[in-house]
């Protein structure tokens, strides 16, 4: 039987680099890499995924049922990306992305946005390889929060508005608990960190709700 300290690192925090598939064994005939080349700890999986040319903030764990509980749209589960895209977020764009766009003839849940500007602006490290960019044409970056995890959602909403999106970060997971988001502080590209005792605490609780309700939250703040 696992000891109360093994229990607690089978749910690990990672901040998963450009050009990794979000899954531990690599795909035949791939240029993607995946998540054994940073991570060795077994028997953990994903909690929910980012497209390989995504980055940011990746949930892994053991626990089955924090993996429904993170990844099913009807818990209510924030999750915070900061987008940067090809042009200059006016308010009209924003309030799409917020009240929902249509993409793969669906509407997308309600959303929070917000231009990041000024000190707001990630301090990120360099990806790579680099964004692409074309110099007559501005880039900005903004926050996008959803409830939901569709199919390269982000880009596809940040599309529709006319806003193509260059790179791609999740920066939190709001476990909807009143306590502080899981996020990025502290982990370098690549690095991952188990949970802390308080996280850890936390999740238990999540998934000890016998109930298994759904719950509605607000958009973080």
């Amino acid at each position: 039987m696992e000891s109360t300290r093994e229990r607690r690192l089978t749910t690990l925090l990672l901040h998963k680099p450009y050009g990794v598939l979000s899954q531990f064994t690599r795909e035949s005939g791939s240029r993607w890499g995946c998540l054994a080349d940073f991570v060795d700890v077994p028997d953990v999986y994903a909690a929910g995924r980012l497209d390989a040319d995504s980055e940011g903030l990746l949930l892994l764990t053991s626990n089955g049922r924090l993996q429904q509980q993170l990844t099913d749209p009807r818990f209510g589960h924030w999750r915070t990306y900061w987008v940067q895209v090809e042009g200059v977020p006016d308010e009209q764009r924003l309030q799409q992305l917020r009240d929902g766009v249509v993409i793969q003839e669906k509407l997308t849940r309600p959303a929070k946005a917000r231009w990041l500007q000024g000190d707001a602006i990630p301090a990120l490290q360099e990806r790579t390889p680099p964004v692409r960019w074309r110099a007559s044409i501005p880039t900005s970056w903004i926050e996008l929060s959803l409830r939901e995890g569709r199919n390269r959602q982000v880009r596809r909403m940040t599309a529709a508005v006319g806003l193509p999106t260059l790179r791609l970060v999740r920066s939190s997971i709001d476990l909807m608990d009143g306590g502080p988001r899981l996020n990025l502080e502290g982990l370098a590209q690549g690095c991952w960190r188990p949970t802390t005792a308080e996280e850890q605490k936390r999740l238990t609780r999540l998934i000890s709700n016998r109930r298994g309700r759904p719950r509605d939250g607000s958009p973080p703040g």
